[in-house]
């Protein structure tokens, strides 16, 4: 959606894209991506991801970032990612991003 969208150094972001590339990491079940403020105020990609069963974990932060950047550029990486039990959903499966947004993941 384009309201989801978001700007990183000047250039548009979509959540989606980044999702996207999340997820064709063997480790990963689900992604989703929200915007999130750094010390300087400025907007960039932060990620919840479901891991899958018996994903590695030693390394994985890294790992994920360097995949993304390879997939669709180096300014879409998210710069912080946290692994959580479950994304948070509505009734019809969809992604409650506001809900992250808000800090309100599940942890593992």
């Amino acid at each position: 959606r384009s309201d989801d969208m978001f700007k990183v150094s000047g250039i548009w972001v979509s959540p989606f894209e980044v999702e996207s590339a999340l997820i064709t990491h063997p480790a990963v079940l689900e992604a989703a991506v929200v915007p999130e403020a750094d010390p300087e105020g400025l907007l960039k990609p932060k990620a919840f991801v479901v891991l899958r069963a018996g994903a590695q974990t030693e390394g994985l932060h890294d790992g994920l970032k360097e995949h993304v950047k390879q997939k669709i550029g180096v300014w879409k990486y998210p710069r912080w990612i946290d692994v959580v039990d479950a994304l948070p959903k509505t009734a019809t499966g969809k992604i409650q991003r506001f809900k992250l947004r808000e800090g309100e993941a599940p942890k593992p």
